[in-house]
This record gives structure tokens, sequence and C-alpha cells, in this order.
């Protein structure tokens, strides 16, 4: 089974917290053993190697096993001394290309792929890497492009027709990207990221029953899977058990850390409850991997103020005055912040007058729900 590449993309049907994880896990398998193996048979070649110095096809060769070991930069090493050697094989390119691509390298891993098919080099797993690097670099239209050449050339591609359907979400077109994910699953069954995508694209579009369903089949396949948690959570909320919900956030952060959506969550279901220092947690750990989650720095700054801390407080919504130019209600909420500061502080300094007239706040902006 392909394991399918990283990626990193906002699906266009989802509300702006709601983006697709960086990288999935493949089957549950033993990763000491994949990580021996390719790491063995690269260090086999040494011999051949020192007794063949200036033959490039050793060094290419020593490059797929460090790439299969996940040993990114000796890999690349590797095939650009094989190049140095040798730069007429396709081969050698599209290896660069899977490297760079490990490194996340965008423009840098088309530019190899490009070479590669130059130098005659074709097969499905170039057109697969080179669509769904455009996926990533969000060039929708060509990595469709490239994913019907992949599937043209093999059909049955599993990786290829769910990064269609991850290309036809961010298109907002989410009956096709339903369609080409269920196709993909059919296909590969077992692979937890397909049912994860399955969930998210179910919530996003408001329909948790079918979410629930992806999500539970893939913790049965894989139940350390923090993004499929999220999943399970998302749709307790949609069907209003918050409980429940916050149960399944708290695991999704516990099982991986990077998974801001949950944080998110958890942050907005603190903050409600007016639980603010837990608030103040999950939300500063969700802004530091996503900065525009809606209405985040604006919970951020009222937790702040609601714990007693105004300076830090002064700090959020200055950053909110920046972020929205000309709102007056922001630069109210940091003036009125700093007088608190002020007042805490017990300066009776006598400020000058054009400093001490208060400004007119906006009307305030809707309450969270």
């Amino acid at each position: 089974m392909r394991r399918f590449l990283p990626v990193l993309l906002c699906v266009a049907a989802a509300s702006a917290c709601d983006q697709t994880p960086t990288g999935p896990p493949a089957t549950m398998v033993n990763l000491a053993t994949v990580q021996s193996g390719p790491q063995l048979q690269a260090e086999t070649l040494e011999g051949a190697i020192a007794r063949q110095p200036r033959k490039a096809s050793l060094y290419a060769r020593r490059a797929m096993f460090r790439l299969d070991a996940g040993q990114i930069a000796p890999a690349l090493t590797d095939i650009n001394q094989a190049l140095r050697l040798d730069d007429a094989p396709g081969e050698f390119y599209f290896i660069k290309a899977r490297a760079l691509r490990t490194q996340n390298r965008l423009d840098a891993t088309l530019a190899a792929a490009a070479e590669a098919s130059k130098r005659g080099f074709s097969s499905p797993e170039l057109n697969l890497l080179v669509g769904e690097t455009h996926l990533a670099a969000r060039h929708y239209q060509a990595a469709l492009d490239h994913l019907d050449r992949a599937l043209q050339q093999e059909p049955e591609l599993a990786a290829a027709l769910f990064y269609k359907g991850l290309a036809h979400a961010a298109l907002a077109d989410t009956a096709q990207a339903l369609d080409y994910l269920r196709a993909s699953l059919s296909r590969d069954p077992r692979q937890p990221e397909i049912l994860h995508q399955l969930a998210f694209l179910s919530n996003a579009n408001r329909r948790p029953a079918a979410a629930a369903v992806y999500a539970a089949r893939g913790l049965r396949l894989v139940p350390s899977y923090g993004a499929l948690w999220y999943d399970y959570g998302r749709q307790h909320e949609l069907q209003n058990r918050p409980d429940s919900a916050v149960s399944a956030y708290a695991r999704a952060v516990q099982l991986d850390t990077t998974l801001y959506r949950a944080d998110y969550r958890l942050g907005l279901a603190a903050f409600k409850q007016r639980k603010y220092a837990d608030a103040l947690s999950h939300l500063q750990r969700a802004l530091r991997r996503a900065s525009s989650l809606p209405a985040a720095r604006q919970m951020v700054a009222e937790s702040f103020e609601a714990l007693g801390r105004p300076t830090e407080a002064i700090v959020q919504y200055r950053l909110l005055v920046a972020e929205n130019p000309g709102n007056k209600h922001w630069t109210y909420r940091a003036w009125k912040a700093g007088e608190r500061a002020r007042q805490l502080r017990g300066d009776t300094l006598r400020r000058p007058v054009r400093q001490a007239i208060e400004p007119l706040p906006e009307r305030p902006l809707p309450k969270l729900r």
C-alpha cells in the first residue's frame, strides 16, 4: 500500500479554524522495522560505493533507501552526487523531487520533477507527486490535471483519488469531493487518513451523523490518531453534546499537541463557561499555530482582563487594532485596558488632557455564542 504524501490544505467548505492536518499516519506498523530495513539496505551499499566511487546508480540506490528510512539530508547528498556523476537519468531527478517534497520545498520539488519528465521519466508516482505538490501550493487546477494523468496510468490509484477529493473540497465542490474520497476509501479501506477527511468534510457541511460513522470506523483502525478524535468531538458538538465533545477534543490534544483546532474548541468551551485560565491555555497554544482563528485573540484579551491582567490584555487589543485598522471598538478596548492597568499600578501622575479624553466606543461586537 502506498503511503499518502503530506499535504497542507485549507478546505474551503470548512470554517476558518477547520483545516486538514499536515501529515497522515499510514496503517498500524512497526516503525522500527520499517526504518531498519531501508537503513540496513543503505549500509550494504557502503562497500560497493567504496569500490566504485564513480558509479552514479549506487548513490541513487542508497538515496532511495535513505529516503525510505527517513534520512532526508543524507539522501539529498547521495542523489546530488549521483547527478554530478550522471545527470541524464530522469529517475535521479524524481528521487531528488521526493526528497525535496519531504522538506516542503514546493518550488524546488516541481523543478526537479519537471527535469525528470524532460529526461523521459514517466510514472504514476511522478504525476502523483506533482499533483500533490501543486495541491499543497494551492494550485488546484494544476493539481487536478496531474492527478488525472496519474489515474490514466493507474486507474485504481487510491492516493490520486484522495488528493482529487481534497482539491475539489478546496474548490467548494463538496459533492465531487465526497465522491472521490469515497472512491479512494473503496480502494484502500484501511487508510485512516481517508476516513478522517470524510469525517472532517461531513462535519464542515453540517452532516454530523455521517461524520460519526467515518470517525468511529477510523478509530477502530487507529485508536491513537488524534485527528479522528477531533472529528469525533466535532460531531458531538454539532449534535449539542458539549461534554462528549470536550472529552474527545481533550483526547485529541493529548494524542497530538499540534492539533490547534482541538485546542481552539477547548478554549472556546472554557471561555463560554468563564473558565478563563483554561481558555487562555488552549487559545494561546492554538494561536501560535494559526493566527486567524475566529475571535480567538478577542477571547484571549478578554480572558486576561477577567483574570485581572490588563497589561497583557493591552498587548492583545493592540494586535487586534493592528489586524483591524480603523476599528474604533478595539481602540477603545485597548484604552480601557490601559486605564485599568494604570489604576492597578497606582499611577497618580497627571496625564496630558489630550490623552485623558476617552475615545467614543463603537457599537460592541456580537456576543460569542
